[in-house]
């Protein structure tokens, strides 16, 4: 009698199965290279490859000053670390530009929840660093607000897009809740600069999701009285502040960085030919504009600014005309986020805005920060993705907001 016998995979067969997997993978790389919005993508790298010698030139200046008796740190310490740190972001920029944008909204979700809860046990186990209690240490040392930053931008973009479906749902009180939350976990450790920065995004979607202009005449005068409270119970912000506004001393942080940006006239010194740099604190960080205009000149500092304006614009330009609620609030917060820091950065490095501590998106050094803006960039490429073969039937943006001037104008005519 014959018996079955048991099924044994041939070699052709797993060959069969690896040649499938490597194809379907050509399929998805090429789907990807499509929808992908390539010249939001080529602004991004440019960027980051601007970074990776403003770190250079900065990194000397830094190392020295960080260098102790029983360690000297070499010259080009904070440069080769940044190329480590940017080949791990460029991973985490092009995986998370591969997810759809159902999966990146779960990905932003997610990481919210999680972030949120690390917020919550920063002050309990966290590290503090220069008066400031903002790190966890689990093996890597990482800010958890970093992280948070696209999360929160994905995540209220969820919320607010839930008006579609039940116009009653309390969406906008539940998006100001959260921000309220993230405000006081974040004036805990203090930052003050993170939570001026996370207001705005929050302050950007409700007005985009359609909320009355009347309530947000009301926020933002709210907001404004928070900000008003924060000056007199919150030392730290009064004194950057007041420094700011009487003109601080030639010693302050932010008058270095200015004589350091215009040190350089408009070609610059030349790479590493920079001096004042050397005097400069955080030059690798939170200063690395002003080493920027001393060492490459204010003509490629000018370039960098038009540079953070063109990825925005480009941002804006694609969403304009965007059906879909969720990816217009979700790509308009990401961008806002970027652009925002940026230029409250670069406005620091101008002595145009009081010190905030806040990081050049994409050029500043960066550990566990440079894998948290890439994310960020990552995620922005993932929600822009667009089948360049599917047409718009609706006028997106536009639309929103001639509804809205509709219905502020019917509100005028009945009162």
């Amino acid at each position: 009698m014959n018996t079955a016998q048991p099924y044994i995979p041939r070699g052709g067969d797993r060959h069969s199965a690896a040649a499938r997997y490597r194809s379907s993978r050509r399929v998805e790389l090429r789907i990807w290279w499509r929808e992908i919005d390539r010249v939001l993508l080529l602004l991004i790298l440019l960027l980051m490859a601007i970074g990776t010698a403003a770190v250079a030139a900065a990194s000397p200046a830094s190392a020295r000053r960080l260098s102790t008796v029983a360690e000297k740190l070499p010259d080009l310490y904070f440069y080769w670390a940044q190329v480590k740190w940017q080949g791990l972001g460029l991973v985490t920029l092009f995986s998370a530009s591969m997810l759809t944008r159902d999966n990146a909204r779960r990905l932003g979700v997610l990481l919210a929840a999680a972030m949120l809860v690390a917020l919550i046990l920063v002050p309990l186990i966290g590290s503090e660093v220069n008066g400031a209690r903002r790190w966890i240490n689990l093996g890597i040392r990482f800010q958890p607000s970093e992280f948070l930053k696209p999360a929160f931008a994905v995540a209220l973009a969820w919320i607010l897009s839930w008006r579609l479906r039940d116009p009653n749902m309390p969406v906008l009180w539940i998006a100001s809740g959260i921000m309220g939350l993230v405000a006081v976990l974040l004036m805990m450790q203090p930052n003050f600069g993170d939570t001026l920065l996370f207001a705005g995004v929050w302050f950007v979607l409700v007005l985009l999701a359609g909320v009355p202009v009347r309530l947000i005449g009301w926020l933002a005068g709210g907001g404004l009285g928070l900000i008003t409270a924060t000056y007199f119970l919150y030392d730290n912000a009064r004194h950057r502040i007041d420094d700011f506004i009487g003109g601080g001393t030639a010693f302050d942080q932010v008058d270095l960085a200015q004589r350091t940006l215009l040190a350089g006239g408009w070609t610059g010194s030349g790479l590493w030919l920079g001096v004042r740099k050397m005097n400069l604190p955080e030059a690798h960080t939170d200063y690395i504009f002003s080493v920027i205009g001393e060492e490459f000149g204010l003509i490629i500092c000018g370039i960098v600014i038009l540079l953070y304006l063109a990825l925005i614009v480009r941002v804006l330009v694609r969403l304009a005309d965007e059906e879909d609620l969720f990816t217009l609030l979700a790509g308009a917060g990401l961008v806002t986020q970027i652009g925002g820091q940026a230029f409250i950065n670069i406005l620091v490095n101008l002595q145009l805005f009081p010190s905030k501590g806040m990081t050049l998106p994409l050029v500043s050094y960066g550990g566990s920060s440079t894998i948290a803006v890439c994310l960020t960039v990552g995620l922005l490429l993932a929600i822009t993705r667009r089948n360049p073969f599917l047409s718009r039937e609706t006028p997106g943006l536009r639309a929103l907001w001639a509804d809205k001037n509709d219905k502020s104008r019917a509100g005028e005519n009945r009162s």
